[in-house]
This record gives C-alpha cells, structure tokens and sequence, in this order.
C-alpha cells in the first residue's frame, strides 16, 4: 500500500482533528478540554505517522488505545455528565477504536508481505 493513502489513518486524523476542535464549541466540565486536546492531538500525529509509514503496526494499535482512552476519558476526566464532551469523546472513541482495529490487518500485509511461490 502507498503512503497517504490508507482510509483508517485519515479517519483518524479527522476524528483527532474534530475532537481537539470540539472543545471550541462543544460545552466543556471536569478535565474535558485537556483531555480532549491532547488525545485529539495525539491521535493526529500517529494518523500521520501512520500515512507516511504504513507498514507500521504498532501505529494502527495505537490508534486503537487512543480510541479506547477516549471512551472511557468522560468517566475518568469526570465530564460524563456534560452531554456534548462525554458524546463527542464516546463517538469519536468508538469511530476511531474501530478505524485502528480495520488497519491492523493491511498494516500486517504490509509489514509481513506474502510469500510469492
């Protein structure tokens, strides 16, 4: 696969990219807007990284941590109960969690290409 090229990494980093924005918008409580920034930020830089080398595996689980760490950041940043944060950090978590779980395997192809017989 070419770099830039993968959908899952560019889905990544429109989905760190939205939920660093958010905080402009969106009403913020608790840790929110920290939490929110970093792992926007986060997971823009390791999209990136992903884009301009896909062969590395370790960035599609990373993007899966990001995800996840997303979830369960309105519980642990205590804003699960401001609606616009706590959704915004579960979708976009949900969306990017299931973008990085989808580019594990080309990421796998990539790195350990087929024998040709």
């Amino acid at each position: 696969m070419n770099k830039w090229t993968r959908w899952q990494d560019w889905v990544a980093v429109a989905v760190g990219l939205y939920v660093a924005l958010s905080t402009i918008w969106t009403p913020q409580m608790g840790a929110s807007m920290p939490i929110m920034i970093v792992l926007g930020v986060l997971l823009v830089a390791a999209g990136v990284w992903s884009l301009a080398m896909p062969g590395l595996v370790s960035m599609e689980w990373i993007h899966v941590a990001l995800g996840a760490l997303l979830i369960i950041s309105p519980w642990v940043g205590n804003y699960s109960t401001s609606a616009g944060a706590a959704w915004t950090s579960w979708i976009a978590g949900a969306i990017a969690l299931a973008a990085g779980l989808l580019a594990v395997q080309p990421a796998m192809r990539m790195h350990h290409p087929q024998a040709t017989h």
